[in-house]
């Protein structure tokens, strides 16, 4: 009896002849020029391109923090741009992490109050617990109730980190990580990212422009001027 394969999985994030445009004072400013990307479940992705390319805002749109002005965005099985802000809202908290670059945890709330928020949000009735236990896998069992301006920048990253990853979403995208980090603290936190990630099962969506970081993903895909370049940054780079 011959067996048959099985059917492909669709792409947890499926992006088709994606549009963004933007006024402004001079006029239309066209920020993504028709983006196609594919990124399969348990993918890790780096997305690199140069300062103004189009980078931070594409990744706006995959979390549906910025609406695409055309196109279609999916994600997590969900049709973006079919939905109201309430539930763009609960699909992201259930489905999403985020980790800035500027780390963006409230100032008045501790460490373990940054984490459980997200989770509150959810209705988790063991927010507290589970921020907690997460925070304990990045090293910061003992900061829980230090307020972010109590924090180094590498643990406010951490916090940041396990706020990111407590929900146990999806998708965990990281918006240039590192960029407020010295470089020895940089890499502390995108090996513990990496190693989360990995056991959380979530996909990874990296925005970056550091090849070196870039490399640790599965795929490289490059970004200029509003539209995916053909050619991996990496290739060019190597040439």
């Amino acid at each position: 009896m011959q067996q048959t394969s099985p059917e492909p999985r669709p792409p947890v994030i499926d992006l088709q002849d994606v549009h963004l445009s933007l006024s402004s004072r001079a006029g239309r400013v066209d920020i993504l020029r028709g983006v196609d990307l594919q990124i399969a479940t348990g993918e890790a992705v780096s997305i690199v391109g140069p300062s103004g390319s189009g980078k931070s805002t594409l990744l706006m749109v995959m979390t549906g923090l910025e609406r695409a002005s055309s196109g279609q965005v999916r994600v997590a099985g969900h049709d973006f741009s079919a939905l109201g802000e309430d539930a763009l809202a609960r699909i992201r908290g259930e489905n999403i992490g985020i980790v800035f670059q500027q780390f963006h945890l409230v100032p008045t709330m501790t460490a373990i109050e940054n984490v459980a928020l997200p989770l509150e949000f959810i209705g988790r009735a063991d927010a507290f617990d589970r921020a907690g236990a997460v925070l304990g896998e990045v090293g910061l069992d003992h900061r829980l109730t230090h307020f972010p301006a109590e924090l180094s920048g590498g643990e406010q990253q951490r916090v940041a980190l396990a706020r990111a990853l407590a929900p146990e979403p999806k998708i965990l995208f990281a918006d240039e990580p590192t960029g407020n980090l010295d470089g020895t603290t940089g890499e502390a936190i995108v090996d513990m990212m990496f190693a989360l990630r990995k056991r959380h099962g979530a996909t990874l969506v990296l925005i970056t422009h550091d090849l070196t970081l870039a490399r640790k993903c599965d795929r490289v895909v490059g970004i200029e001027d509003g539209r995916m370049t053909k050619e991996s940054p990496l290739m060019a780079a190597a040439t």
